[in-house]
């Protein structure tokens, strides 16, 4: 494969001037709590002063009132993307008053569900239909299991890229060889996806707390985790908890079979999983009372309730569901979904993980990517959760291709490969030896498990014998400081002023649009045409 790889890499470095390794796109999704100065959930409404939620293009919320996420438009610079981030950070906490924002992945103390309340979109149908979505997750998985922040990093490569690989590949450059080469992009990264909580895993710890309001006390027992402090729970060489079980997991899904060969099998899976009935939520009842409970009883009420470290995706024209979009256009981008929330940047991810992020969904592009089976799928799916919950083990074992072998020796390996294409992306890049140096830095988290992020997490905690809670109050206090004593370097004040005019606007159009129908008819009729391949599900 190492071969392979390195003619890909050559032909494209002889070709154009090196031209595809410009102009990669990316775009960042992080998501935080808002958090009281005591370190409990802020139970205040979102900020009047950032726009609405439902339409608002960079500040809305996710699961709950106080989830937020905030969004970056496409960008080619990498400098540009941490910038607006900064910018959202900025004028969010502008906004917030006495409240800070959780900066990690496992939530804060958590007193009572109560505390979490549903984000509230408004009440025009469109804006009912979101809220309702989170009700039914609720009532599906709990609420806690919802407030567990991430950061998604979306990602597609250049035209100039295209063209070379269309004609190294002797292929027209149309959307079906995109999408084709998107989704053999995806299968390697199901190989390999263990590599992110490996070295960005930042969640080996969590307030025992978490516990109490999931109802996981058999886990408690079963993972044998140990105690620091006062409160707080870890697993030795645990990365990443919140891609475990204890996070948000559909067990209901893996009987679905979705695979990744093709858009249209991945489609097919997705349109079977929101129109086949589920025994366990029929059980939740939808419509109890003359009040809505979730919006269907299927395996998925809307797509996006499937669960994967990966999507494919592509930006839906109004009322669209992601996969009619997909049928339409065929894969635009795709969106990484492992990452946790980096506590130690103040915006949840640094350039050197977007640095990596780019060698690594690069070598995914250009290496050979068999069809992979569902059997096979679920070995590599174990390999990710090996990782999450042992990953710093230095003797621990992965499959790959019916062997086990050491994850220290495929590490080697892949960091190797990783070298061919960051020369590249350096010698053709605005900051030539950024993307080797920060591989360099990375690998010696290969060479030292505690080097990680989540080894990083718990020698703070051990070191200072201190509690979770106290690692997330520090920083979140530091952050806060940092955000509210620096000047917006991207954007200008009347930006974030327009935005939010913008979105009260469409806010109330939006009503004008959706409630010309009864709420009861307006969900059948999206739905109806949500079931529809390559419809238009109009809402």
């Amino acid at each position: 494969m190492q071969n392979s790889l390195a003619d890909r890499v050559k032909d494209l470095n002889q070709a154009q001037q090196g031209k595809a390794w410009s102009g990669i796109h990316r775009g960042i999704e992080r998501e935080a709590l808002r958090i009281m100065k005591d370190g409990t959930l802020a139970t205040t409404d979102h900020p009047a002063e950032l726009g609405k939620t439902l339409t608002h293009p960079t500040i809305t919320t996710d699961y709950s009132e106080n989830l937020l996420e905030f969004i970056t438009p496409v960008a080619s610079r990498i400098s540009d993307t941490l910038a607006q981030l900064r910018d959202i950070h900025r004028v969010t906490y502008q906004a917030l008053g006495d409240e800070l924002l959780w900066p990690m992945s496992m939530p804060c103390y958590l007193g009572s569900d109560d505390d979490i309340r549903i984000a509230n979109y408004g009440d025009s149908h469109s804006g009912r239909m979101k809220s309702l979505y989170r009700r039914g997750l609720t009532h599906r998985y709990g609420a806690t299991m919802q407030i567990i922040s991430g950061v998604h990093y979306n990602f597609s490569v250049s035209e100039a890229m295209w063209e070379q690989l269309a004609q190294q590949q002797q292929r027209p450059d149309d959307k079906a060889f995109r999408s084709e080469k998107y989704f053999a992009l995806i299968r390697n990264f199901k190989r390999i996806a263990w590599v992110i909580p490996y070295l960005f895993g930042a969640s080996p710890a969590f307030c025992q707390s978490f516990f109490q309001q999931t109802g996981t006390e058999q886990k408690d027992t079963d993972w044998n985790f140990q105690r620091l402090g006062k409160g707080t729970a870890y697993l030795p060489y645990a990365t990443s908890l919140r891609m475990s079980d204890l996070g948000y997991t559909n067990k209901e899904q893996a009987s679905l079979g979705i695979t990744y060969n093709s858009l249209d099998e991945y489609v097919a899976g997705l349109r079977k999983a929101i129109t086949t009935p589920s025994k366990q939520f029929a059980r939740i009842g939808v419509k109890v009372n003359g009040e809505y409970h979730q919006l269907n009883d299927n395996i998925l009420q809307i797509e996006n309730e499937f669960y994967s470290p990966i999507r494919p995706k592509r930006t839906a024209q109004s009322g669209e569901t992601p996969s009619q979009a997909l049928e339409r256009g065929g894969v635009e981008y795709i969106e990484v979904r492992a990452l946790d929330v980096n506590p130690f940047s103040g915006i949840g991810i640094t350039e050197q993980q977007i640095h990596f992020l780019d060698l690594l969904l690069m070598y995914c592009l250009l290496t050979d990517s068999p069809e992979m089976s569902w059997e096979e799928q679920q070995q590599y799916d174990k390999n990710f959760a090996k990782v999450v919950l042992e990953g710093r083990n230095p003797s621990l074992e992965l499959w790959q291709a019916g062997q086990q072998r050491l994850m220290a020796d495929w590490l080697e390996e892949l960091f190797a490969d990783f070298t061919l294409i960051a020369r590249s992306l350096d010698e053709f890049s605005d900051n030539p030896g950024q993307y080797q140096s920060h591989l360099n830095e990375l690998y010696q988290c290969v060479l030292n498990p505690e080097l990680t992020l989540s080894g990083r997490v718990l020698t703070i905690l051990k070191e200072n014998h201190w509690d979770f809670s106290t690692l997330g109050m520090d920083l979140a206090h530091k952050y806060q400081h940092e955000f509210r004593s620096t000047e917006l370097e991207y954007y200008q004040p009347q930006d974030f002023l327009r935005w939010k005019q913008e979105s009260e606007t469409a806010f109330v159009a939006r009503k004008e649009h959706d409630n010309v129908v009864d709420f009861d008819a307006f969900l059948s009729n999206y739905f109806k045409e949500a079931a529809k391949p390559g419809g238009l599900a109009k809402s």
